[in-house]
């Protein structure tokens, strides 16, 4: 079996600098550089890196960005038969400032990846025979990941929906077609108005994504770990200590090691616990495919925790 993952492909132009700036203020930064990313592309390499097969189907630009974007992740293991080069726009772009403090702003440029369309899901279709998941995630337009997840139900392919970047709502239709969402802490907030640093909120905001026809709430609370309930009960999953560097693809990470370890047969706590493991060790590295464990350190890491 494989995993799908339908969703933006970016190229990330990083700076890291000492703070974030203020509205309206110039700082000097403190290094930059250019690595490959979107949280579609980012979730498959999470995927592939600890060994599952992993198909990506989303759209590049014709420009030298979308020839590093499809190269890289052709290096990395993806499967790429499902990405269109879009001639009529540029790839995906995403601008991040990440501060000494790991904490980071990014802006967004869609390019090819708001052209995504009934055609793309019409590729993605011919991919579920063999599918154990659908990973999805809200960086291409609403209605294709709705499409997208209609045609996964009908399959009979698990959805998991990765909520990022979150808008101030989703359609109860979309919440019925997902078996397992995942969101953090702040997008957990926006789509539901508690705050999750209060721990009795936690069963609280689940309840709100059950209640709409959501099977399985996977909260990803940072330091507090991981949270999860569906109607068998639920469980929490403890944080593992690292010296975090840059957080941009710790989420990514995540969804990307809990789909593989579904891929693997494994149940819900120990899928999390991949994700919690492969999202800590996300934020030890810079960039956001560069910092995607590889499966011999994800094992070793494992090991020793």
């Amino acid at each position: 079996m494989s995993l799908i993952v339908f969703g933006s492909i970016n190229m990330d132009l990083v700076v890291q600098t000492p703070r974030l700036p203020s509205p309206g203020e110039t700082l000097q930064g403190d290094h930059f550089f250019t690595a490959s990313g979107g949280k579609g592309a980012n979730q498959a390499v999470a995927a592939a890196r600890l060994g599952a097969l992993t198909h990506l189907v989303g759209r590049v630009g014709e420009d030298s960005f979308g020839q590093e974007l499809l190269a890289h992740l052709n290096e990395t293991g993806v499967q790429t038969e499902g990405v269109k080069v879009d001639s009529q726009t540029s790839s995906g772009v995403a601008m991040i400032a990440v501060d000494q403090n790991s904490e980071n702003t990014i802006i967004i440029i869609p390019g090819a990846n708001g052209r995504v369309e009934g055609l793309d899901v019409d590729r993605l279709k011919n991919l579920f025979p063999h599918a154990s998941a659908l990973l999805l995630q809200l960086e291409v337009p609403l209605p294709t990941i709705i499409d997208a997840a209609k045609a996964a139900k009908k399959a009979g392919v698990k959805v998991i929906l990765d909520p990022a970047p979150a808008p101030e709502s989703l359609p109860d239709e979309l919440y019925s077609l997902i078996d397992i969402i995942t969101p953090n802490e702040t997008e957990a907030k926006q789509l539901t108005g508690f705050d999750l640093s209060a721990e009795n909120n936690w069963i609280q905001a689940a309840n709100f994504f059950l209640n709409r026809g959501v099977q399985t709430v996977v909260l990803k609370l940072g330091a507090f770990g991981v949270f999860c309930l569906n109607k068998a009960g639920h469980f929490r999953v403890e944080a593992f200590p690292v010296k975090a560097v840059d957080t941009v693809a710790a989420g990514d990470a995540f969804n990307g090691a809990m789909a593989a370890a579904f891929e693997r047969g494994l149940s819900l706590r120990e899928a999390v616990i991949w994700g919690t493991a492969a999202g800590a060790l996300a934020t030890t590295k810079s960039g956001a495919q560069p910092s995607l464990p590889d499966r011999e350190t994800f094992e070793a890491f494992l090991n020793s925790h």
